[in-house]
Order: structure tokens, then C-alpha cells, then sequence
């Protein structure tokens, strides 16, 4: 039977998620396939000769922890580590430059840009969201006018312009293939969800993304806002530690995400 290293923030404080729910849930489920080793994220090194492959869960923002991260992620190279998700993604892992990217090429995202010499990129708007390159769960965000955001004149983050949306829905990809979905009807409670069935289009616009990242296998969230002329726009692609949100799944969906899970993880060992 093969060890899991399970990375996971137990006490890490979010917003609308219990990480430490998810994440016992998800290893009482594994444990009968695997050896689990339940590990905390900053523990991470010392402990990657213990196990098979290391699985990157609920771990929190690695912003507080930023210079531990890049030592990690050096050591999981070197030695050539096996892990869930693999950190070979173009997004989330990376930080957020991929937005300022992707709105240059075209790509249907939030617009953004990184300097304000380039504001005609996203236009003249009434208000602007203005966050950290390598931020994470709104850490440092702010919401300025236009006056604002030119006296400010941010430097090294990014700059939005605030968007009237209908609400947020979000696509749960493992390795390439669809899993579920869920949204928030009421934005204003963006971590209230419930299931969400996609069209044609929603498959259309989520697996753009999915194959423009193609990470060679983890999970990935496809987070986008539907805007008032039914259109949708990327709004962040998790490809790192997405929280999966299973305990709103009704338990047949939650049950074949689990054993889809299961099997993504042994095959990660033939791959």
C-alpha cells in the first residue's frame, strides 16, 4: 500500500470553509487505499522522504509563508517528488500574473492590468479592485474610485475594474476531466452554494482554461462571474490548494468524486 504525504492548514481560518472538515473527510475515505501521513504545510520538507507522493490540500495562502513555499517547491524538484496537484500549472501556483496575460491574449477574464499606463486596457470605470500579485482569500484588496486609484498609484499588483455581475460559479476539474459544479446565487454571499448544472457553453469556456493550464494532474477550480448579458469571464484558476467545497455535493455526486479521486491517485504512481 502506497504513503500519502497529506498537506493540510487544520486551523487555518477561512471565510465560509472548514478546511479541517474537508480534509478528514477526504483521508478517512483514502485511508483504506493508502497509509496516510497527515502533515502541516510548514512541516512540509522534513517529512517528503516518508512517503510516495505528497498531496497538496487545503494548506491556506502560501503568502505567509512565501520563502518556506519556494524551498519547497525547490526541494520537491530536486528530488524528484511526486505530488497532487503536480506544480507544473500556469495559473494560481504562479500568483496572478496569468490574469495580466491572459487579457492580453484575449482570453475571457476579468481585465487586467499590472500599471496604470495601461489603464485603456480595462477602461474608465467608476470604481477598481486593486490586489496583491501572489495574494489570496481577498488578502490586501481594496476597492478604490478612479480618483482613488490615480492618487494611489499602486505599483507590483493588480488592477480590475469593478464588475456588476449576476453571481459566481465554479467548475471542479480533476486532472482533465469535469467533475461538478456549484455557484453562489446570491453574490453577495459568494460562499453560500449550492449544485449547478453547465450548458454546453459553460464546458465550452471552462475547458478553455483547463487546457490552456494543462497541469499533468490535480484538481483544478475553474472560479468565473456570469455577467447581466449572460456571458462569463475567468475570474481565477485555482490549479494549487482549491477548497472543493463536497460537503454541498448530494452524496452520490460526493461518493463519485471520492472514488474518482482514488483512481487519479493511484495512476499518478504509472504515470
Amino acid at each position: 500500500m502506497k504513503t500519502l504525504l497529506y498537506l493540510t492548514d487544520l486551523y487555518y481560518e477561512a471565510k465560509g470553509r472548514k478546511y479541517y472538515e474537508e480534509d478528514l473527510y477526504i483521508t478517512s475515505k483514502l485511508k483504506n487505499h493508502f497509509n496516510i501521513l497527515i502533515g502541516h504545510p510548514h512541516q512540509a520538507i522534513s517529512n517528503l522522504d516518508k512517503a510516495d507522493l505528497v498531496v497538496f490540500r487545503n494548506t491556506g495562502s502560501v503568502l505567509g509563508y512565501q520563502e518556506y513555499f519556494q524551498q519547497f517547491l525547490t526541494e520537491v524538484k530536486l528530488k524528484n517528488i511526486l505530488t497532487f496537484n503536480s506544480f507544473d500549472g500556469k495559473a494560481d501556483i504562479l500568483g496572478k500574473q496569468y490574469l495580466v496575460d491572459l487579457t492580453h491574449q484575449k482570453y475571457p477574464v476579468i481585465p487586467t492590468i499590472e500599471r496604470l499606463a495601461e489603464i485603456n486596457v480595462i477602461g474608465n470605470h467608476e470604481r477598481y479592485i486593486v490586489k496583491l500579485k501572489n495574494g489570496a482569500d481577498s488578502i490586501g484588496m481594496e476597492i478604490l474610485t478612479h480618483q482613488e486609484l490615480m492618487d494611489a498609484q499602486p505599483a507590483g499588483k493588480l488592477i480590475q475594474p469593478f464588475i456588476d455581475f449576476e453571481y459566481e460559479v465554479s467548475y471542479y476539474y480533476l486532472n482533465e476531466s469535469f467533475q461538478y459544479a456549484l455557484y453562489a446565487p446570491d453574490k453577495n454571499k459568494r460562499w453560500e452554494l449550492v449544485e449547478y448544472i453547465p450548458t454546453a457553453d459553460d464546458f465550452v469556456f471552462a475547458e478553455k482554461f483547463i487546457k490552456w493550464n494543462s497541469i499533468k494532474h490535480g484538481i483544478t477550480r475553474v472560479d468565473a462571474c456570469r455577467l447581466t448579458d449572460g456571458s462569463l469571464l475567468l475570474v481565477e484558476l485555482e490549479d494549487l490548494n482549491p477548497f472543493l467545497s463536497i460537503d454541498l455535493l448530494s452524496e452520490e455526486k460526493r461518493t463519485v468524486f471520492i472514488n474518482n479521486l482514488i483512481i487519479a491517485l493511484k495512476n499518478t504512481f504509472t504515470e
